[in-house]
């Protein structure tokens, strides 16, 4: 029973000490190398690329980026993202994108219920809290506060639109 405890005390910390590091990496690296390095941000990562915002976002910022997850890319019906990563559609990817960009940098801990955001395209996003539950714009936020050197990204469950697309 006691080696158990021990054990499980060991466990923890050792698990607390990970996520530290891993912490103090995530807060090393800027928004872009911080995309490229997630599992589940991979279509994110090539959007920037084929809309040439890398070296914006790699800048110093502050940004607040709210990151849609590959599933929120591939849940776009059929052919969106395709046309969007086409040349000709830069624009509109490019528009789609900084929707998805806040000028500063915005904690979860600044947000409240109701308030609007102008983002980096020109258009506001609009937060909503309830229950424990923020989202932007209708996309739910599901990872808070991942701290960059230039800012902080906001990872979300939905690729929001500018009101006028």
């Amino acid at each position: 029973m006691k080696t158990q405890k021990i054990f499980r005390s060991l466990a923890a910390s050792f698990f607390a000490l990970l996520l530290t590091v891993s912490v103090a990496q995530a807060q090393s690296k800027n928004i872009v190398e911080l995309a490229v390095g997630a599992d589940n941000l991979k279509t994110l990562v090539a959007a920037v690329k084929a809309g040439g915002l890398v070296e914006t976002l790699q800048g110093d910022g502050p940004f607040t980026v709210f990151a849609p997850t590959d599933e929120a890319f591939a849940a776009l019906p059929a052919g969106t993202l395709e046309m969007l990563l086409k040349p000709e559609n830069k624009d509109k990817l490019v528009a789609i994108l900084t929707y998805h960009v806040v000028g500063g940098k915005v904690m979860s801990t600044d947000l409240s219920n109701g308030q609007k955001a102008k983002t980096v395209q020109g258009q506001n996003v609009s937060v909503s809290i309830s229950g424990g539950t923020v989202k932007i714009s209708g996309a739910k936020v599901i990872a808070a506060d991942v701290k960059a050197s230039n800012g902080v990204v906001h990872i979300i469950d939905k690729v929001i639109l500018p009101p006028n697309m």
